[in-house]
């Protein structure tokens, strides 16, 4: 899901993610696993993720809104066999991302914050100014998502899925650093893992798409701002993505057994 969070303090965040995470990165192998070492430098080696998960228990199920609001529609169980996804299910993600009921009232709160701090002065205000500034919030939700997760990804041979790899055998520390790079690293149609394209230049496409409607904001700087705002915002949903159910397990779980079934499960699933 694409949001442009329009605030200066963001761009912070995106150079943070740009020095430290290619450096998470080299220390990763090829697979995205993480190098340990024992005790023995002749042991030292490589934890796989895992590609199925232990005997007699089934794919995590992933709830389809993060929070209860946020669409979820495109994580995935990364603890499993990959499979590659057909171009009109990754239409059906764009669409869902983009088309989701919270899509409008997030959007909505966007508007009265633009609004409230007079972005892009020539809309104006009133009902004339929010209504522009709400039609432009939920035109940058609906391009960036349909960009980054149906267009590019088809024509690219990308898939723009999250595989979450969960707390079964790694650290919160490794799963944040995973979550993050994601925006950088994604896997294609064969199943391989490069440079996710479809992230960068989707939201690239989003960004100049957008300043036909952003009269005020047209220069090279206020694109380059948007541009990485975009991404790391994804980043950032990334992370509630991968962590999301371990807080859910925290607030709602914390007196059930370990084998509780997740909310998302029917009565008849969970037995």
């Amino acid at each position: 899901m694409s949001l442009y969070f329009r605030l200066p303090k963001a761009a912070g965040f995106v150079v943070f993610l740009c020095l430290t995470v290619p450096g998470w990165l080299h220390a990763q192998g090829d697979d995205g696993t993480a190098k340990v070492a024992g005790p023995d430098p002749s042991n030292a080696g490589v934890l796989p993720v895992p590609q199925n998960p232990p005997e007699g228990q089934q794919p995590e199920k992933q709830d389809k809104r993060v929070f209860g609001v946020f669409p979820n529609y495109r994580t995935t169980d990364g603890t499993v066999d990959f499979r590659p996804i057909s171009p009109m299910q990754k239409l059906a993600i764009g669409l869902k991302d983009s088309f989701d009921w919270p899509v409008y009232p997030v959007a909505g709160a966007f508007a009265a914050l633009y609004q409230n701090e007079n972005q892009n002065p020539s809309f104006g205000q009133g009902m004339k100014g929010y209504s522009r500034r709400y039609g432009t919030a939920l035109a940058d939700q609906v391009i960036g998502n349909m960009m980054t997760e149906s267009f590019m990804p088809t024509l690219l041979h990308e898939d723009p899925r999250y595989f979450r790899i969960g707390s079964r055998r790694h650290s919160k520390a490794y799963r944040t650093g995973y979550a993050l790079s994601r925006i950088f690293v994604t896997r294609t149609d064969s199943g391989g893992r490069r440079f996710n394209f479809s992230e960068w230049v989707g939201n690239a496409a989003g960004v100049a798409i957008s300043n036909a409607y952003y009269p005020d904001t047209r220069t090279a700087s206020d694109s380059i701002e948007r541009l990485g705002i975009a991404c790391a915002t994804d980043a950032f949903s990334q992370v509630m993505k991968e962590f999301w159910p371990d807080v859910k397990h925290w607030l709602f779980h914390r007196h059930d057994a370990l084998n509780a079934p997740l909310l998302s499960e029917t009565p008849a699933e969970a037995k």
